[in-house]
């Protein structure tokens, strides 16, 4: 089958030759979370647009054509026009939380996409690393917006509740559903991989439990130890991000490539190729950077009167609802490989974000948050940090042999429920807050004058 690439030359720019290109930088096999995402693709046809004289013109419909519907998800960009409209015009502040979070979906796909179209030009080394870059932009930037807020909770519960989804929700939903589909096969996966992501997640793990037990053991009159300990844990938590990604793209490379049949080799190849050129690439990456800023923006500023309104927590809907909408497209990959049992992408997915987030984002996030001087430790309280504990100790456990069934998946979609329930009854939304502390307060009055 010819590739979009010879069908249609002019959507590239003169300025690249991928034909000079090596074979292993054009087909080199993809990460999981290339391979995941490019399972919401969906192939387009440039004939009509092929027709169009001017050169200007056919370039700018191609490209609309393949960023913009050319994914299975392109019905939700409509809520991106949608969420500017009602911020602009006043609309209810939880109708402009809902259309920004659904607008996030298709853009965190999209940037995934873009991001493999640049990789195509820069070899799979540059592109490994934009990947690694990219591939949690969304939280990363909605926890840059929340800090600007002073929000902290907000940027502790959003990243704490996508480890949570990737580890449990999402993993978890796709051993059970693979488990299903593939009844009777044993399902089997390189259980070396998820051996490497477990030790940095148990790493970040230890570093969010010391300051936390700092708030029970050592005081210091003239500074804040867990703060102090924070910061250090931090740098050494990068660190260890730094040598990972030299292990992941460099010394241990073949662990983390997603192994494609020979079957399906020749299929695959078209999505392989540019479909942009560079500069159309980064251009639109950097346009789709800005609109997710936009509406994270939104998400950040109506999160709480979207709480009071629905009468759910912040705190609920920041670990679960924020992680599961805004990482959908991302998730549906990883439970499609499943289905077709290739564990490997599945594992990839949902092991290599939450490792992401947990050793790259938080103690970025707690580095900027120093450098912006607001005071943001790796304190995340006993109920969420046990929660996270228990979630890292029962994946570990799933995944030690190699092997999974449908039962496996069930364990951990339920213990998913179990701390949903949990945070969902932890905390009722602010304005009842206020009610039960004035009720509180006016039936100790009555105790104390009686």
């Amino acid at each position: 089958m010819t590739s979009s690439l010879n069908q249609e030359p002019w959507l590239l720019e003169g300025d690249f030759n991928l034909k000079g290109l090596s074979r292993e930088m054009r087909h080199g096999r993809k990460t999981a979370h290339n391979m995941s995402s490019s399972s919401l693709r969906k192939k387009s046809d440039l004939t009509l647009v092929s027709k169009v004289n001017s050169r200007f013109l056919r370039n700018l419909l191609g490209n609309l054509q393949e960023v913009i519907l050319g994914t299975k998800l392109s019905i939700l960009f409509l809520a991106i026009p949608l969420a500017i409209i009602a911020e602009c015009y006043g609309f209810a502040r939880p109708w402009v939380f809902a259309l920004s979070l659904l607008g996030l979906t298709p853009l965190a796909e999209r940037v995934s996409f873009l991001t493999e179209q640049v990789a195509c030009y820069t070899g799979p080394t540059v592109g490994g690393l934009l990947n690694a870059t990219c591939g949690n932009i969304t939280e990363l930037i909605i926890a840059i917006f929340a800090l600007r807020e002073n929000k902290i909770a907000v940027v502790k519960y959003s990243l704490l509740g996508s480890i949570l989804s990737n580890l449990l929700l999402v993993l978890g939903t796709s051993l059970f559903c693979g488990g299903i589909v593939n009844l009777r096969q044993e399902q089997k996966f390189d259980r070396r991989q998820g051996d490497a992501n477990s030790l940095m997640l148990l790493l970040g793990l230890l570093c969010y439990f010391l300051p936390m037990l700092f708030k029970y053991g050592a005081a210091s009159p003239t500074a804040d130890p867990a703060l102090e300990l924070s910061r250090a844990a931090s740098i050494v938590m990068l660190i260890a991000y730094l040598a990972y990604l030299i292990f992941q793209l460099w010394t241990h490379r073949q662990l983390f490539e997603a192994q494609v049949d020979d079957d399906e080799e020749e299929g695959n190849n078209a999505s392989e190729e540019a479909v942009i050129g560079f500069w159309s690439g980064f251009a639109w990456l950097v346009g789709m950077t800005v609109l997710i800023a936009l509406l994270s923006e939104y998400v950040v500023e109506t999160i709480e009167d979207a709480s009071d309104s629905w009468g759910l927590s912040v705190s609920f809907i920041s670990i679960i609802l924020l992680p599961i909408v805004g990482n959908a497209a991302e998730h549906a990959g990883a439970i499609i490989f499943a289905f077709k049992n290739k564990l490997d992408i599945t594992l990839g997915v949902a092991l290599g974000s939450a490792t992401q987030i947990g050793i790259f984002v938080v103690p970025l996030c707690t580095i900027v948050a120093w450098i912006m001087g607001i005071k943001m430790d790796l304190n995340f309280n006993l109920l969420e940090t046990g929660s996270l504990a228990l979630a890292i100790i029962t994946t570990a456990f799933t995944l030690q042999d190699g092997t999974s069934h449908y039962m496996k998946g069930l364990i951990l979609l339920l213990c998913y429920v179990v701390i949903g329930v949990c945070f969902f009854i932890q905390r009722t939304p602010s304005n009842q807050v206020a009610a039960t502390n004035t009720m509180l307060k006016s039936a100790i009055d009555m105790v104390s004058s009686a």
